[in-house]
């Protein structure tokens, strides 16, 4: 007689169903368990460490035939079901994971050292996903649902998170995590992995206590935020500063900093609160910098005239691919303010408020690389002069697929030093000469 060897794979599914079933029904068990009102009166390590004594009670009343680890395996999941994030939280305690992309409840996706590989772990179904994606939303205030299918929101580490839903999304909820952790990426981690080098570094801390102007431009996924924070801490920790945001996700070092949030409209369409109204409001708030974590519309022309109207070494960031094209950008989004103004007057702004303009890009194969330092000289009769300090020349791609090349010095002395010079600040002339600086 033959004998038919079990599907291994069929096996473990069987398994897998058999997980799902036993953590279901203790999991609502618990709920049904749970002492509400306590659930105030604990924070932290404590409240998980009751919830797992009663979970482990559970389950000892369950008949299950699983060893230790399978226990152990089906009480931690219940725990997360119960007071975080449920299958996400096994993504969001692994530190390699840059960003998690969740297309539909059986399809997560994680980026990794700049590579992009899909997962194991899996949601029950769509209405299990939009549980877990309402309580990320219900904590910083916001909704979705039909009405308003998609939102921007945060998770508690900092790490900015979108969403949207059927039926914009056709094949169930999808949801785009880019982490920022509560210990972001510090200078000296930023140089070890070749972002930029120590003289780029020296100019820009310069430029950020001599109080110029600053505007990093990138793509998505670029390092802009990052960037911001770590340079950031540049900033003296008397100074007043107000950051504007869509979601919340800098986090500044300093002891005066009041961060402010946009808020969007109601359920009835009205009481949206936009950057433009924030930033108008940050300039009655006595602040000697004002941080926009990104202009996207009509609060750039707001931005542009508190830069010029005495609150300098202001700092914010835009979406573009080079130093020229973040001039058109800003010309862009300043016309979306609405107001009917000339070309030349939008640039005479733009030349007149900005200093730098540092562009940032992740190169092929997952490198993020401070691609230019340019330095705004002013106006040529209707043209923006712009002059590259730092730069970064890409040679090729390696056999690893990333891309490499090197950084060099134009041999350009920016015509703002005399401005570094009165703020106490002294860089050696060798910091400017031509030449190759560094290969990455």
């Amino acid at each position: 007689m033959k004998t038919v060897s079990p599907n291994p794979r069929s096996t473990d599914q069987s398994k897998q169903e058999e997980f799902e079933v036993i953590k279901r029904r203790i999991h609502q068990r618990l709920v049904d368990k749970l002492d509400l009102s306590r659930v105030g009166d604990l924070k932290g390590e404590s409240f998980r460490r009751e919830i797992r004594a009663v979970v482990e009670h559970l389950f000892d009343s369950e008949n299950t035939f699983l060893n230790r680890s399978e226990r152990d395996k089906i009480v931690e999941e219940v725990l997360d079901e119960t007071l975080g994030l449920g299958p996400l939280e096994f993504l969001l305690k692994d530190q390699s994971i840059s960003d998690i992309l969740i297309n539909g409840p059986k399809n997560i996706f994680v980026e990794r050292g700049g590579q992009l590989v899909k997962t194991d772990v899996e949601f029950r179904d769509n209405a299990h996903l939009m549980q877990i994606i309402d309580r990320i939303v219900s904590k910083v205030g916001r909704r979705v649902d039909e009405t308003c299918p998609m939102v921007d929101a945060r998770l508690e580490d900092g790490s900015r998170v979108n969403a949207i839903i059927p039926p914009l999304a056709l094949d169930g909820a999808c949801v785009s995590i880019r982490r920022f952790g509560s210990n972001p990426l510090k200078l000296e981690g930023l140089l070890n992995f070749k972002a930029f080098t120590p003289e780029m570094v020296m100019l820009l801390e310069g430029c950020i206590k001599a109080r110029l102007n600053i505007v990093i431009s990138g793509g998505t996924g670029s390092g802009k935020t990052t960037l911001l924070n770590t340079l950031s801490s540049f900033i003296q920790n008397d100074q007043r500063i107000v950051t504007i945001e869509d979601a919340a996700e800098l986090q500044l070092q300093q002891e005066h900093v009041v961060r402010l949030e946009t808020r969007p409209s109601n359920i009835e369409g009205t009481g949206a609160i936009t950057a433009t109204d924030l930033v108008r409001n940050a300039l009655r708030m006595r602040p000697e910098r004002i941080i926009i974590g990104e202009c996207r519309g009509g609060e750039t022309l707001d931005m542009l005239q508190a830069m010029n109207t005495g609150h300098d070494g202001s700092m914010t960031t835009v979406h573009s691919n080079s130093p020229r094209d973040a001039i058109a950008r800003l010309e862009t989004l300043v016309m979306m303010a609405g107001y009917d103004l000339p070309v030349k007057a939008i640039r005479q702004q733009i030349s007149g408020a900005v200093d730098i303009i540092i562009q940032v890009n992740r190169l092929q194969g997952g490198p993020r690389r401070v691609l230019n330092i340019t330095e705004v000289q002013g106006m040529e009769q209707d043209t923006v002069i712009l002059q590259d300090i730092y730069r970064f020349v890409q040679e090729g791609v390696g056999e690893d697929g990333k891309a490499h090349g090197y950084f060099e010095s134009t041999g350009v002395r920016p015509s703002f030093m005399p401005r570094l010079e009165s703020a106490g600040i002294r860089l050696p002339a060798s910091a400017f000469r031509q030449r190759i600086m560094m290969r990455a």
